[in-house]
């Protein structure tokens, strides 16, 4: 089949300074995107900034004969999130799509962290996610087209310990994307998410080793665990899929990592039905209750396109 292409049309990436962002940068420049790398720059806990991250990715494209600007500002901010577009919009005149891919960690246990803790997790994964795409939103309707890539994770589902900030972050990016993706097919805007399985910082042995109260070197390719296989990179032909025009899909989450992808799709059963249904009943048909044998999948609303 042809090459995917992305010729003529402008896509933002956050978090593009590093890893998976960059890998999702580099590539799409590569396939003719004019891209606009968001980053802030910050440490690993969402602390700090520098513009240093974004600029390299820029020299990188550019050496390569692609185009793209830098813009070191922060999604947790609704300010930021508007100049990351309005960057856009100045270099390159429009917005055909946004992958929000910034984020943080900082693994705890639930009862070691702070409510200030939980709030800076949500402002970048969930608010942030939102404010990007809030502030690109109207320019996508009035040109009747665009592709939101959303970054959710596994861990929204309770895979992973010490992630109730993380994972509450990421939850709402799932609700997010599955509600807008309902609404954007009136516009001719489609909504998808991608979960990453990649070796980037925030999936550094250190972090691993303190996630899983596992040593480091368990994490380490040769200690017994080897993550050499999940190169960011191989992340990225998910999100450059679901941010092609030619990509029908909405409401989706492709898992993506170590040259695999699949999707993960929410399923419901038909339970049980009473008249007058009691706690008793629930536990004398918990078996019936519980059994996904003939579960459906939960699809996305169907409003109706007006295209």
């Amino acid at each position: 089949m042809r090459e995917l292409r992305f010729d003529g049309r402008c896509v933002i990436v956050t978090g593009a300074g590093r890893g998976i962002g960059r890998c999702h940068a580099l590539l799409l420049a590569s396939r003719g995107a004019k891209v606009v790398v968001a980053d802030l720059g910050g440490r690993l806990d969402g602390t700090g900034s520098s513009s240093e991250p974004a600029e390299q990715v820029v020299k990188e494209i550019k050496a390569a004969g692609g185009e793209a600007v830098a813009c070191c500002a922060s999604v947790a901010e609704e300010a930021g999130a508007a100049s990351i577009v309005q960057t856009a919009l100045d270099a390159f005149g429009r917005v055909d799509a946004v992958v929000n891919n910034a984020g943080i960690a900082e693994p705890d246990w639930f009862e070691d962290l702070s409510i200030e803790r939980f709030r800076r997790m949500t402002d970048v994964h969930y608010l942030g996610t939102v404010n990007v795409t809030f502030a690109a939103w109207r320019h996508m309707m009035k040109a009747g087209y665009g592709r939101i890539v959303n970054t959710c994770s596994e861990a929204a589902f309770g895979t992973v310990p010490k992630a109730t900030a993380y994972s509450g972050g990421k939850g709402g990016v799932f609700g997010f994307t599955r509600s807008l993706a309902n609404e954007g097919i009136r516009h001719g805007i489609r909504v998808n998410a991608v979960a990453p399985r990649a070796n980037t910082r925030l999936s550094a042995p250190a972090v691993l080793a303190k996630t899983y109260d596992l040593p480091e070197n368990v994490f380490i390719e040769g200690g017994g665990g080897s993550i050499a296989k999940f190169r960011p990179e191989l992340v990225t032909p998910a999100a450059a899929f679901l941010a092609h025009e030619s990509c029908t899909l909405n409401g989706e989450l492709l898992v993506a990592g170590a040259g695999q992808v699949f999707r993960l799709a929410v399923i419901a059963n038909d339970g049980i039905t009473r008249d007058n249904l009691t706690p008793e009943d629930i536990v004398e048909n918990l078996e019936q209750l519980m059994d996904m044998s003939d579960a459906h999948e939960v699809g996305v609303g169907t409003l109706r396109s007006e295209h």
